[in-house]
């Protein structure tokens, strides 16, 4: 597990914050972004430069990337357009930020694949606002108290899951690893990505401990009958699909 990697945290019944990675080199503008969106519930993270911004992708797959433009040692624009070239990042939801307000330039961005595209100066009610949409939009699960993926349904503010309409008891830990794992159906992720996410960076727990925990929430989910949603990927981690 990285020790670079903030806390995700949680929220309210245990649910966990979405992971805003903002890519910035003006520092009055850095601390006014992360603040809204911590109001926002989301964790952010910082990358002051393009080349930094590739690494912490690698290491920690982010929700969303709030990106700038003019960037030192890569520009935004061709992080962006190697995030689209990986098939891990090819649909991670990406916003670009930019004082360059010609046509031309935003048409570029937006051919490049970003997302939206925003020009400086902006509001912050109105980044928030495009930050939601993009999210509604292409992370639906991380918007919605209720998510159902096959026939698995949880319901974050009651803290309940149902499968085939039977209710499945998890403990606070399976529960938040399946809540992780539905925000993004079908994604491998590392035992130290799981840890990440589920246990928070600021606390030391072997990787083996992500398996004994796979295993519970498998014996859970497996009483209420179906095919076992949760993959295990050889060398790789965990992802939860439906065939």
């Amino acid at each position: 597990m990285s020790l670079q990697a903030n806390d995700l945290g949680r929220g309210g019944g245990g649910r966990t914050r979405p992971f805003a990675l903002l890519v910035e080199d003006e520092t009055s503008l850095i601390e006014l972004i992360r603040y809204n969106l911590d109001r926002e519930g989301y964790d952010v993270r910082v990358a002051m430069d393009g080349e930094e911004a590739l690494l912490l992708i690698e290491e920690r797959l982010p929700d969303i990337v709030i990106l700038d433009w003019m960037l030192p040692k890569i520009a935004g624009i061709e992080v962006c357009r190697r995030l689209r070239s990986r098939p891990a990042t090819r649909n991670l939801p990406v916003i670009m930020l930019t004082a360059k307000a010609e046509e031309v330039d935003r048409i570029r961005g937006l051919d490049t694949g970003a997302d939206d595209y925003m020009v400086k100066p902006f509001s912050m009610v109105e980044l928030v606002a495009r930050i939601r949409a993009v999210m509604r939009r292409i992370r639906p699960a991380l918007a919605e108290e209720r998510v159902e993926i096959g026939d698995i349904v949880v319901d974050r503010s009651a803290h309940r899951v149902l499968r085939n309409g039977v209710e499945i008891h998890l403990g606070p830990t399976e529960f938040r690893i399946l809540d992780h794992l539905i925000q993004h159906p079908g994604r491998v992720f590392s035992r130290e990505q799981l840890l990440d996410a589920v246990w928070g960076s600021d606390v030391y727990v072997e990787t083996r401990t992500v398996d004994v925990h796979i295993g519970r929430l498998r014996k859970a989910l497996a009483r209420a009958g179906g095919e076992d949603p949760i993959r295990t990927v050889r060398s790789a981690g965990y992802s939860l699909s439906f065939s």
